[in-house]
């Protein structure tokens, strides 16, 4: 199948070459010319504008979007649209919010333009093992599309999915996100309580391993964490500063919005803002108040 791809970071590059692998025709543009030209090199072909990515694409055309989500994706979809025609296709594959999507799937209906949002997973693994793909969009415009889906997913019948109109497919891998903040989140407070045991003279990196197998907790984060204590066991060099996409943000908003109690989820998120506090005035009165109260003693900087 023939297919545009905007955008050739760390996921685009490696989806370009995923499609290129399964057989299929890729007409490639990124803001970045050496991009562009790694994608040609590896059998796509070149585009040096989005006007010039359309003219190479046979009707009806489809365009997935690998870009940062938030105004950069939307300028880009807004540029797209004057150059495409009725019965296109733009794929968004990148974290935009999914109340976009809604908005964008009306927008490009009203062009006569078939809009579908992708919320994609696999980071920089999804070359090797696939990607998690969930889809939002029209029933019929996902199944013209299903021999991109089953190249990108891990295999043909697994792994992605058609899961409603457009915005779906964003929400679902929004909610995916902010259950990853919390799983992850537990593994780091779990990890840290074993390193505070010194008698017992623990080697976390040893019990990683064990429970990649048999365990309860076993799964693909426990398989990073425990290659991630592999190679650095001490985290020597590693910030303790954690950033966010956006996700974890939307996740917790929604279940304000929906009365949905997501504690884990949002105290995940709570986590990952305390780690950006270099000098926490929060922490100092605290035990400015222990003091007050209580006499405890204040440790100084």
């Amino acid at each position: 199948m023939q297919l545009g791809l905007i955008g050739l970071g760390r996921m685009g590059g490696n989806m370009n070459l995923r499609l290129l692998g399964g057989g299929h025709q890729m007409v490639v543009y990124a803001r970045s010319p050496e991009a562009v030209a790694e994608g040609v090199a590896a059998g796509a072909t070149g585009a040096h504008s989005y006007a010039d990515l359309v003219s190479k694409l046979d009707a009806p055309r489809a365009v997935w979007l690998m870009i940062p989500a938030g105004e950069p994706t939307e300028q880009a979809i807004r540029e797209l649209m004057e150059f495409l025609s009725p019965h296109d296709i733009i794929i968004d594959g990148g974290n935009s919010n999914y109340k976009d999507s809604i908005r964008r799937g009306k927008m490009a209906a009203a062009f006569g333009l078939h809009y579908v949002d992708v919320g994609t997973s696999g980071g920089i693994w999804g070359l090797k093992e696939g990607y998690s793909l969930m889809i939002g969009g029209q029933k019929d415009t996902v199944e013209y599309l299903r021999p991109i889906f089953e190249t990108l997913a891990p295999a043909p019948d697994r792994g992605w999915g058609h899961v409603g109109p457009s915005g779906a497919g964003h929400f679902v891998k929004m909610v995916h996100n902010g259950i990853e903040y919390g799983m992850m989140q537990a593994f780091a407070e779990g990890f840290e309580i074993m390193r505070k045991k010194p008698d017992l003279e623990l080697d976390v990196t040893q019990i990683a391993e064990i429970w990649r197998y048999g365990s309860v907790v076993r799964s693909w984060l426990l398989d990073l964490t425990a290659a991630a204590l592999s190679e650095n066991p001490d985290l020597d060099g590693i910030a303790p500063y954690v950033a966010d996409s956006g996700e974890g943000r939307w996740t917790v908003f929604e279940g304000i919005d929906l009365d949905v109690p997501a504690p884990v989820i949002t105290l995940s998120l709570m986590m990952r803002f305390v780690s950006r506090q270099e000098d926490s005035f929060a922490a100092k009165l605290l035990a400015a108040m222990r003091n007050q109260f209580g006499g405890h003693a204040i440790k100084t900087e």
